[in-house]
């Protein structure tokens, strides 16, 4: 990669494929984006490059690699093999470009603690991953046809999306009068099948009908 593309790249702004940081700070951190890229699509972490799309460098980049390496090695379950292409602004100043695929072994996750935290992205936001996300990212690995039944519970939910456009988990349950775990179950099943889309939000996702 040249300086010119890496210039290009980071003219289009972060989004749901690129993120930026100036330097490798709280590697803890920035892992996490680095989950959500391989999680949802893949995508460039560019080290050295300011919010604004800035391709400003960093000194010393060969330690912030080595420290950004050490994080994806260490706190990213399942393993996760990246990329990194370090280009060169001047002497001593550089920009790092890791080069994250979509991961077939996805969901990946940061263990902390007891806690295993899933990440996808949504536009240029990392956000924590919902149960449902969570199955649903395991379920797509390997993609095959779910059979359902069409019953009371799927009809009331054909219903309301018909007339609502959208429902989250919570409004589902309610108004089918079924447990959240059922309720979870049906609306991970549905996604699964290709009848509806979940839709990750940081309060509480929400699906509707597939397109």
């Amino acid at each position: 990669m040249t300086l010119q593309e890496v210039r290009a790249l980071a003219a289009k702004g972060e989004g749901l494929k690129i993120e930026f940081k100036k330097k490798a700070a709280f590697p803890e951190k920035i892992v996490r984006e680095v989950i959500a890229l391989a999680n949802t699509a893949g995508g460039d972490l560019l080290i050295g490059v300011d919010d604004d799309g800035t391709v400003s460098g960093q000194r010393f980049i060969e330690e912030e690699v080595f420290v950004m390496n050490k994080a994806i090695d260490t706190l990213i379950f399942p393993k996760l093999e990246v990329e990194c292409t370090i280009i060169k602004l001047t002497e001593k100043k550089g920009v790092a470009v890791f080069q994250i695929p979509l991961s077939p072994d996805r969901p990946h996750f940061l263990k902390e603690k007891e806690k295993k935290q899933a990440y996808v992205r949504v536009a240029d936001r990392s956000i924590q991953a919902s149960r449902e996300v969570w199955e649903i990212l395991k379920k797509g690995r390997v993609p095959k046809d779910t059979v359902f039944t069409y019953g009371r519970k799927e009809e009331l939910l054909m219903k309301a999306l018909g007339e609502n456009g959208k429902i989250t988990l919570r409004e589902y349950s309610r108004m089918a009068r079924i447990p959240i775990f059922l309720a979870s179950k049906t609306l991970v099943r549905l996604v699964t099948a290709n009848v509806l889309q979940i839709h990750p939000q940081e309060s509480e996702d929400y699906f509707t009908l597939k397109e």
